[in-house]
């Protein structure tokens, strides 16, 4: 049977061309999706991600290239697939919004949102079934349908919080340049006591590569000469 191309076909991002062929009718990031999710009350699944993630090409395979996950998608969402490579500036606003939410990030970025782009839920990687301590995709998309059309204040409120943060830590004046070493100290315990020792990496699985965290320790280290951190 001949696959049917969706939206991205005629992208020029790599990244954007794997995903042409996905049973998920994708868009790009354009009016046109804003649009159609506008006229059809919809809310609108944003994934971004890159050529190179392992967890993206992961989530595509499970959830993306599965019909049962594609109509669910297709029928109840607007779907837009973002390379992080070939647009940092969305990835940085809606990376940003998970951080806050979750207290994490990574790649593939999972975002659900308004169609006036009003993130109201965030998340990385998502099985296509609960497993790895994660809810399964499409138990997490029939849980923002039944939200979106039968809680859509609660969806508000949400949107309306998480843009009233962002516009504290905008308010948020710094006395002077440098952390206290008592905030800096404690960044190092957090990380001491989140590193695997056996496998590597911090957390558990599924890991994604967090080089600010090592970046962190290493000027730590450079400071105080501490031999815990160097172990």
């Amino acid at each position: 049977m001949t696959k049917q191309a969706n939206h991205l076909i005629h992208e020029k991002s790599p990244y954007l061309l794997q995903h042409a062929y996905n049973p998920v009718n994708w868009y790009p990031w354009n009016d046109e999706a804003f649009t159609k999710a506008k006229e059809e009350d919809k809310p609108i699944f944003l994934s971004i991600g890159y050529s190179t993630c392992h967890w993206c090409h992961v989530m595509e395979h499970e959830s993306f290239e599965d019909e049962d996950v594609a109509t669910y998608l297709n029928e109840h969402f607007i779907s837009i697939k973002v390379d992080r490579e070939e647009r940092p500036d969305i990835d940085t606003v809606y990376m940003s919004i998970c951080q806050a939410l979750t207290g994490q990030g990574g790649w593939p970025l999972t975002i659900f949102m308004t169609p006036t782009q009003q993130a109201f839920y965030a998340g990385t990687y998502f099985p296509k079934t609960s497993r790895y301590g994660r809810p399964g995709f499409l138990d997490v998309l029939k849980t923002i349908d039944f939200n979106w059309n039968h809680h859509r204040a609660k969806v508000t409120d949400i949107t309306k919080k998480i843009e009233s943060h962002f516009k504290d830590l905008e308010g948020i004046e710094t006395e002077g340049d440098s952390l206290s070493m008592a905030i800096i100290q404690n960044g190092v315990n957090q990380l001491k006591q989140s590193y695997d020792p056996r496998f590597g990496g911090f957390g558990t699985a599924p890991k994604f590569p967090t080089p600010h965290k090592l970046m962190f320790l290493l000027r730590y280290d450079e400071q105080t000469k501490d031999k815990s951190v160097q172990d």
